[in-house]
């Protein structure tokens, strides 16, 4: 166990000292979470049987860690989380969000309840969530998103009106295309990132509420283990394992071939918060070209 608390111990600090570092960039005129919406804390999920509150990261494990969240609000025995599908965990109010309760009993829960988070290399995140939504059938992503991307930034002035089109003639965003739309300033103009790309300091708030455990996507299955062994849960069931095809930080050259090293540049410091809060390297190798 002792291992545990030194990795927990040096990446609380290391956020610690991140926060108090970079107030003026992270705090973006807030002081307290009085000053956050419920839209801006809708990614906090609670279950008061076993005091936990969960922050979840799309693209960070977040299918498989909603499934524990909805087995812990059943009632035991626990099944097994992999008996639930993965569809159902991210239907709306399939669990508590911590922000369905009034503002009193949201401050005591965050006090009192043990608060975890999972997170993972901005820029593997960053693949991942092109992988999955754009290079797959996706009618919600190519209609709200694709659409647009291949028209601003694809050459593509009169694109496919439907994703099952845009497959089947070869026609879809690239992953410079993805960027191009990321890094464009007028993209956040009018409403935030999806979550799925939103920088993840920004949808957990790491500097405002005082997590517990931090887990790296990394280290998941180790990580997992720990939580649960924490949480004292460690026997009643078994975290899913990780599937096969999982984007991996070894492909990230690969993946940012297309990209100049210029806008490499600016998508790191638009992503740069989140790779210093949470221990991840600067990626030397795609941002000297």
């Amino acid at each position: 166990m002792g291992r545990i608390y030194q990795t927990q111990g040096l990446r609380k600090q290391l956020l610690g000292e991140m926060c108090d570092s970079n107030r003026a960039v992270l705090f973006e005129g807030k002081h307290s979470l009085e000053d956050f919406s419920d839209k801006e804390l809708e990614n906090l999920v609670v279950d008061d049987n076993h005091g936990v509150i969960y922050c979840y990261i799309p693209k960070v494990a977040c299918t498989n860690w909603k499934r524990v969240m909805v087995v812990l609000n059943k009632s035991e025995p626990y099944q097994d989380p992999m008996s639930i599908s993965g569809d159902l965990v991210h239907l709306p109010n399939i669990l508590t969000k911590l922000t369905s309760f009034p503002r009193t009993e949201m401050k005591a829960k965050l006090k009192h309840y043990i608060k975890f988070l999972f997170v993972r290399d901005p820029f593997v995140r960053l693949i991942s969530a092109y992988r999955n939504k754009f290079q797959r059938h996706n009618e919600y992503f190519y209609h709200y998103y694709g659409r647009d991307i291949l028209r601003r930034y694809g050459n593509h002035p009169d694109p496919p009106r439907t994703a099952h089109e845009a497959i089947e003639s070869k026609v879809q965003p690239s992953f410079y295309n993805f960027i191009q739309y990321l890094l464009d300033p007028d993209t956040e103009k009018t409403t935030p990132f999806e979550p799925h790309w939103r920088q993840m300091h920004r949808l957990c708030h790491p500097c405002f509420i005082q997590y517990d455990f931090l887990g790296h996507q990394e280290s998941l299955q180790e990580d997992a283990e720990q939580l649960l062994s924490i949480l004292k849960l460690e026997d009643a069931f078994k975290f899913p394992s990780s599937y096969e095809n999982m984007t991996s930080p070894e492909s990230l050259l690969d993946w940012f071939r297309t990209v100049p090293v210029e806008d490499r540049k600016q998508l790191y410091d638009l992503y740069e918060a989140d790779f210093k809060l949470f221990g991840y390297s600067i990626p030397e190798k795609l941002l000297d070209g």
